[in-house]
């Protein structure tokens, strides 16, 4: 695998700045979010430089019970061509549920949500998993992701769980620490027994990033500094392995230039940190051997026997490395059954309708924590259509924000967040809550502006009528 570096993710906000930053070696794009035939310049600018520009996706959802869109595989690559990328990255999570798998309403998400983390679900995401790799140009390597909830009557620990999927289907993996973090918080778990079961050599390269702490949960924001225990869990990561990139990952509330070349300072030095202590557990282990009468050096032999080195022949048979053919052989990866697939699309279905429709909790499920993910998802939703539809925030004022909440109880998420945008304002002229008056004007210009499937001026007679027949309700 190439080495990357440093890096950072590359936001427009900071576009410039990330320019302007010294030691930065590559940088992430999140993939839905550029054009490849109108790529920023700031991006160009990069590429001509020789900065390694990586797309990471968030909308595939690998982990769900449906096989991979065949339009977002072929958005994905189209990105990585353009930009020239070594590889692809993507999510070991579900981002939508339901439709004619299951026979209930296909909701969305708008977030990452866990995969169970079951034979089945392996099973799915490992065909996937393939099907998105045949697919793409380049090579993929999927995230860990941070979780609020867990799955009950899970068979595997999340180390076990990337073990086996990188070992059946050949993915690298790129490790968020911040996510190790956050899963340690809030489900018990420990993150060095999760990098002690991980395979080190399938890295492609890791995440930090920083969140904060509220009533015993920690949420991944993206927005705020890095914690030292994320960086404590990047140092135990380096002493186990040297990994080929590591890249600082912030969303919003962007510092001041100096503080992000502080953050990316204090990631170099864990690092450095976990190095150091790879070096000095190497010498104490050489010392042991020496003293037992046994050099023990990777590749010489020791007591007749070669030590096993990764990639490299032992004995004449290369040793396993998860994720690389051995013997010129890969691994097939046997396909999930339809059964299978359904199992698990009822489950997600379930799961998501109680996150976003306000359905029953599924049995075995934490109910105060699955009130903490719905409300964080209701949340999120309203910050990014305040994003994506600047003018709804400016149009309704202070009321913007619990006009919205109250509007995602009730309404699923039906597309993407533009189509969100466009079905809460629709909610809020029917409602009639909104008084007639500047503010209702101005959302129904606005509405209508957007919603019909032609500019307004080709269709005007049409979507006025519409427009009276919203006032009259």
């Amino acid at each position: 695998m190439a080495r990357l570096g440093t890096g950072i993710g590359w936001r427009p906000e900071i576009a410039d700045t990330v320019e302007r930053m010294p030691g930065i070696d590559w940088v992430e794009v999140v993939a839905e979010n550029t054009c490849p035939g109108h790529l920023p310049q700031s991006l160009v600018r990069l590429r001509e430089r020789g900065v390694t520009v990586v797309p990471h996706g968030v909308s595939l959802g690998l982990g769900g019970a449906e096989r991979p869109d065949e339009g977002r595989l072929t958005a994905l690559a189209e990105r990585a061509e353009a930009l020239g990328s070594p590889l692809v990255t993507e999510h070991i999570a579900f981002v939508r549920a339901g439709g004619p798998l299951t026979a209930t309403p296909r909701l969305e998400a708008g977030h990452l949500l866990p995969v169970p983390r079951t034979r089945d679900a392996l099973d799915v995401l490992c065909e996937n998993v393939r099907i998105a790799q045949e697919a793409l140009p380049v090579p993929l390597a999927v995230e860990n992701i941070a979780a609020l909830v867990a799955w009950p009557g899970e068979e595997m620990t999340e180390g076990q769980f990337l073990y086996e999927l990188a070992e059946r289907t050949g993915v690298r993996l790129l490790i968020d620490v911040a996510n190790l973090y956050t899963n340690h918080v809030n489900r018990g778990e420990d993150p060095a027994k999760a990098l002690a079961e991980l395979p080190v050599e399938a890295i492609a390269y890791v995440h930090v990033a920083g969140g904060f702490e509220r009533d015993g949960v920690w949420h991944d924001s993206h927005a705020h500094p890095v914690p030292r225990p994320v960086l404590d869990i990047l140092t135990d990561l380096a002493s186990r392995v040297s990994p080929p990139g590591v890249l600082l990952e912030r969303d919003e509330n962007f510092p001041e230039p100096a503080e992000m070349e502080g953050e990316l300072s204090a990631i170099r030095e864990a690092v450095r940190d976990g190095e150091r202590r790879a070096v000095k557990q190497e010498l104490i282990r050489l010392g042991r051997d020496a003293r037992a009468g046994a050099a023990a050096e990777p590749g010489r032999p020791v007591g007749g026997v070669e030590a096993a080195v990764p990639g490299r022949p032992v004995g004449g048979v290369e040793a396993a490395v998860p994720g690389r053919p051995v013997g010129g052989v890969e691994a097939a990866v046997p396909a999930a059954g339809e059964a299978t697939r359904q199992r698990l699309g009822l489950a997600q279905a379930a799961l998501l309708s109680a996150l976003v429709a306000g359905t029953p909790v599924p049995e075995g499920f934490d109910r105060v924590r699955l009130g903490v993910q719905a409300r964080a998802l209701a949340a999120k939703r309203a910050g990014v259509v305040a994003k994506v539809a600047p003018e709804l925030p400016v149009i309704l004022g202070e009321g913007y924000r619990p006009a919205f909440l109250a509007y995602a109880h009730g309404h699923p998420m039906r597309g993407g967040y533009r189509q969100d945008a466009l079905d809460f304002a629709e909610q809020v002229l029917l409602g009639g809550r909104l008084e007639e008056g500047r503010a209702r004007r101005e959302l129904r210009t606005w509405w209508l502006d957007r919603s019909g499937p032609a500019p307004r001026s080709r269709s005007r007679l049409a979507l006025e009528r519409m427009g009276r027949s919203l006032i009259r309700r």
